[in-house]
Parts: C-alpha cells; sequence; structure tokens
C-alpha cells in the first residue's frame, strides 16, 4: 500500500467545467497550462502542482483519487471544494 504521492489538479466550481478541461487534456492541451488557467487553488499558478503529500493529509475522496485510482490519467473528484481534475504523478 502507498504511504506517499505526488499530484496534480485543477480545481473548478462546475461539473461541467471539469468535464470540458478533461476534454482539452485528451485532446492533447497540457495540464499546467489549463491549472493556471482555470484552477481556484492556489497551486493553479504552479501549474497544479501539490508537491508530495502522505496518505490521510488530503480530504478523503481526493485521497481514494490519488492513492486507489489511475496513475498519469487524469480523473475527475467532487469534494467538499468543489471538481477537482487529478493526475497522480506517482506513488511510494
Amino acid at each position: 500500500m502507498a504511504n506517499t504521492a505526488a499530484a496534480l489538479h485543477i480545481l473548478v466550481k462546475h461539473k461541467e467545467q471539469a468535464e470540458d478541461i478533461i476534454q482539452q487534456l485528451k485532446k492533447g492541451a497540457k495540464f499546467h497550462v489549463l491549472a493556471k488557467k482555470y484552477s481556484s487553488c492556489p497551486s493553479g499558478k504552479r501549474g497544479g502542482d501539490l508537491g508530495e503529500f502522505k496518505k490521510g493529509q488530503m480530504v478523503p475522496q481526493f485521497d481514494r483519487a490519488v492513492f486507489q485510482g489511475e496513475t498519469i490519467t487524469p480523473q475527475l473528484v467532487k469534494t467538499k471544494f468543489g471538481w477537482h481534475i487529478v493526475k497522480t504523478l506517482w506513488r511510494t
């Protein structure tokens, strides 16, 4: 079981916008460019980079996506903060 991970994310308020961002990524848009443009999280200024964090540091839905979901493939996650497009870079 992974104990640490690194991820990127883009936080938006509406599911429709999150789905549109996922489509842009599928068409080849760069994650960091879209994070800077759309994300309401301060990490957006860093291209959505959350750095390395430990299991349990993030809200449960986000934690599950990062520690149990696919790596590299962006996925949609709903939390109390809004809609996240999460891209897990690695887990250890």
